[in-house]
């Protein structure tokens, strides 16, 4: 099958005083998502639920991410998330909870087998 990646897209969310990875991560998607509309699977005379959305999510505890919260987002499309180390916590001067910043990288495959 030749799965093709089209599109890739990319965001940065934060949270700023909870330590909540999730939240932060959940911003970076919709950052990413709500600057583009991007009708790609129907110029490829694609179904949207077709889509294959790998969604790569750069934090500081990768572990402490809710992949289904984040999956959730979309509304259709096949939804992989990966997790990885990167991110940023920023210390606070005043002893609580880092400031959280998340990164994620959206890509957007489709299988164009019948188009070749």
């Amino acid at each position: 099958m030749p799965v093709k990646r089209l599109l890739t897209e990319f965001g940065m969310g934060s949270s700023l005083r909870r330590q909540d990875y999730t939240e932060a991560a959940t911003r970076a998607v919709k950052d990413a998502l709500w600057h583009n509309s991007i009708n790609l699977a129907e110029l490829y005379g694609k179904d949207k639920t077709e889509m294959q959305i790998t969604v790569e999510v750069g934090v500081q505890a990768p572990e402490a991410l809710d992949a289904d919260k984040i999956a959730s987002i979309f509304p259709y499309g096949q939804i992989t998330v990966v997790p990885r180390k990167g991110g940023l916590d920023v210390p606070r001067e005043d002893g609580g909870n880092p400031t959280v910043i998340a990164n994620v990288a959206i890509s957007v495959a489709l299988d164009l087998e019948s188009e070749a």
